[in-house]
């Protein structure tokens, strides 16, 4: 059995792999196009990456779905659907459809784990090799002393980008299903507002009704005030009755 055919035949030795991070293999086979967020590429981006037709892609995502799934593959639909298309309107209709129910995602390590399962694609076998190359190289190499040890290398800061996109990856999903519930929020204080603000009209109101029933009483009490007497200016006599 060829050496590269271990990771076509097993899930133990493939998730061995994946665990070291070695996605940058991908862009050394080949360079790799993702969609305007950085993290994710589409069905139709998988197979123009390998070189095969999009019917190769949904066969092996319906046969290792559950494998996949682990490695970053997730579906959208409804108001993740939509947020995410109005985040990559500028793609074209061959690698992005529109109008579409759901749509399946991919991430680096999801394409790195279908590199290890297509057959007939000479791009996976390429990257299959590549990583048996790698690993090889690995596990020869001599562990240097840690106060001579050189700086770090190309391949290990690609294994450190690695693991923050897997963490951003992550973070994806969280955030998508934070937002429905912000926006669930948001309508919740906007009703609230406007309660308050109803609430603070029928106040003002009754306020100024019981300011016209305390003088309704009063005047009740006591009965309604004097008129006011007219002004006199300084120094000036009363009329007489009889002056005409």
């Amino acid at each position: 059995m060829p050496p590269e055919a271990v990771l076509l035949e097993s899930r133990a030795m493939r998730d061995s792999v994946m665990g070291l991070g070695r996605v940058g293999v991908l862009d050394k086979v080949k360079a790799l196009v993702l969609l305007p967020d950085g993290l994710h590429v589409t069905t139709r981006m998988v197979a123009d990456y390998f070189e095969v037709g999009d019917r190769a892609v949904n066969s092996l995502m319906r046969r290792h779905r559950a494998e996949l799934s682990e490695h970053g593959m997730h579906v959208l639909k409804g108001s993740d659907l939509r947020v995410f298309e109005s985040s990559n309107l500028k793609l074209s209709a061959e690698s992005y459809p529109q109008g579409r129910a759901h749509l399946t995602l991919y991430t680096r390590r999801t394409l790195l784990n279908i590199a290890m399962l297509l057959r007939d694609s000479e791009v996976a076998r390429a990257v299959r090799t590549y990583l048996l190359d790698v690993e090889e190289g690995a596990r020869g190499r001599v562990e240097v002393p840690r106060q001579t040890r050189p700086a770090p290398t190309v391949e290990s800061l690609d294994h450190r980008l690695t693991h923050v996109e897997s963490s951003l990856a992550d973070i994806g999903p969280a955030l998508r299903d934070l937002g429905p519930v912000i926006g669930r929020i948001s309508g919740r204080l906007d009703r609230l507002d406007r309660r308050l603000d109803a609430t603070n009209r029928v106040v003002c109101a009754m306020s100024e009704r019981l300011s016209d029933l305390a003088e309704d009483v009063r005047e009740l009490r006591y009965g309604p005030r004097p008129l006011p007497r007219p002004h006199r200016h300084p120094g000036s006599r009363p009329k007489r009755r009889d002056q005409g």
